[in-house]
């Protein structure tokens, strides 16, 4: 059995490299068509503060209150949230003043200043109907499409939420609640009106964005003229685009980049920080017996995975980091090959002379389905080795759409990657893959006990008692084996030197740029 390395798996993609990037950075005598349908030369105007990004991933629209399209126009620097969350992970003010609660009704009061990119003035009816939309285009909000929105005033509105809803503050905060002028929006997928440091200058669904400085900004001077998002999906991409100089940062940086840049510190400023986001799987309950998924949860090696991917993950046993108090669930064994044996033999498979458990005459062959980012293709390469070690087929699946997968629950194993702890609490995370009809619940995961526990953890106010129901909810969820966690994957940060005012510092990969980036 061939066995994966670092030098292997870096080389195999290294081909693509030179034509991965020609794709991502285009010609520089070009001609392309902006937002607004003028044609303009793609050469850079050296007369201009321009800033040049590798993104991992692409959306098909700018319309933030649907899918996750709004991480991206918050990365790039175009919408903003009422709140945001600050580098201690604490929320903070942002076009919001304020949010005091009473019961089931929110009060808030908005920035006075606050105004979107065409001058307009953002108003409480505004903003209640955007809060109004996301509930009905938002998948993983659905609950505001039941709360009792309404302005008080221009600057203040009250959100009813019907039961207790303590988290309401922190959800006003993720970047699916960017804030739209909906009146003036004739094209939400192409040309949203936003209220951020940049407007979109050009895009192209599905691949490379470029932003302009919002000449109206509301919130003090914007430094840079123009950025352009390239999108480069695949590691080794990125690495020659930024030791070629063509590009001035990027995040998420692999395990095998780390160790390159690391060797020219006077070239290359790294940051590396704990995140938010964890590397875990899905095991489709609808395809896969309990004693399949268990002996699976037996044989993945974690720990030799995190070795592998040293300084870009380290291994968990649960969603959430130890150090929270919603981070204490106890995993099963590290690795138990003879307990993953029995569980396969119980469920009346056989090992083969091809070292393969097979069943009435068909060997077990697993659909393991993933996206290529954040390390999860050397994940999905590392589990596949070690299911085959132990008897269990995989054929590997990388998709270019990352959520349809686990969304549409076509899988039977699901590798995904996601911020867990988004604002200092574990519900979010928990209501969207665990709880009935949650976002990515699409596995056959039911559970009436876990249902209940997630029920009382939505109206909880007391933190004590959150973190108990949290863990109590995951331990449920391991013990029936639905979901295997890898690790909590760092946030690791490459730039030129100089540059200053990127989202290195902060903990959620869904900030990017902020009004004073520049180098």
């Amino acid at each position: 059995m061939r066995k994966i390395t670092k030098g292997l798996m870096f080389g195999a993609v290294a081909a693509m490299s030179a034509m991965s990037l020609a794709a991502c950075s285009g010609g520089g005598g070009e001609e392309t068509t902006t937002a607004g349908g003028d044609t303009t030369a793609a050469s850079q105007d050296t007369s201009k503060k321009e800033m040049k990004v590798a993104i991992s991933f692409s959306n098909d629209s700018l319309d933030c209150h649907k899918e996750s399209f709004g991480w991206y126009t918050q990365i790039e620097g175009m919408s903003e949230t009422l709140f945001r969350v600050d580098d201690d992970s604490k929320v903070v003010p942002l076009l919001a003043e304020s949010a005091e609660n009473e019961g089931t009704l929110w009060t808030i009061k908005l920035n006075d200043k606050a105004a979107f990119s065409n001058g307009t003035k953002l108003t409480a009816d505004m903003v209640a109907r955007n809060l109004q939309r996301v509930g009905a285009e938002s998948g993983k909000f659905k609950a505001y499409a039941d709360f009792e929105i309404k302005a008080v005033d221009d600057t203040t509105l009250t959100i009813d939420t019907k039961d207790p809803y303590p988290t309401l503050k922190n959800e006003l905060s993720s970047p699916e609640m960017g804030i739209m002028d909906l009146d003036a929006t004739t094209d939400f997928v192409n040309a949203p009106i936003f209220t951020g440091p940049f407007v979109i200058d050009k895009f192209t669904p599905g691949g490379d964005v470029s932003v302009k400085k919002n000449e109206n900004y509301w919130n003090g001077d914007v430094v840079l003229d123009k950025i352009d998002f390239l999108y480069m999906m695949d590691d080794s991409s990125k690495l020659m685009a930024m030791q070629n100089g063509e590009i001035d940062w990027y995040n998420s940086v692999s395990a095998d980049a780390i160790a390159i840049y690391q060797k020219e510190p006077d070239k290359y400023t790294l940051t590396s920080i704990p995140g938010e986001r964890s590397q875990f799987y899905f095991l489709n309950e609808n395809n896969i017996s309990i004693n399949v998924r268990k002996a699976i949860n037996s044989i993945v090696d974690k720990e030799a995975i995190a070795k592998f991917l040293e300084g870009s993950t380290s291994a968990s046993d649960g969603p959430f980091n130890p150090s929270a108090a919603y981070g204490k669930v106890a995993a099963p064994a590290k690795v138990d090959l003879e307990t993953a044996k029995k569980l396969m033999e119980d469920d009346g498979y056989t090992l083969n002379g091809n070292g393969i458990y097979e069943k009435d005459g068909k060997e077990v062959n697993l659909t393991v389905k993933y996206y290529e980012a954040r390390e999860l293709d050397k994940v999905a390469t590392l589990m596949q080795e070690q299911l085959k070690a132990a008897g269990i087929n995989t054929t590997l699946k990388a998709e270019e759409d990352t959520e349809g997968y686990v969304t549409t629950g076509d899988y039977d194993i699901a590798l995904y990657c996601m911020i867990t702890d988004k604002f200092g609490d574990p519900y979010y995370f928990i209501n969207n893959t665990l709880a009935d009809g949650g976002y990515y619940n699409a596995g056959g995961f039911k559970n009436e006990e876990c249902q209940k526990l997630i029920d009382q953890l939505k109206s909880e106010e007391d933190v004590a008692k959150r973190a108990d129901l949290a863990n109590q909810i995951v331990q449920i969820a391991v013990d029936d084996a639905y979901m295997g966690y890898v690790g909590l994957f760092n946030k690791t940060t490459v730039a030129k030197p100089g540059i200053t005012g990127i989202s290195a510092d902060n903990p959620y990969d869904f900030y990017g740029v902020y009004s004073n980036t520049s180098f």
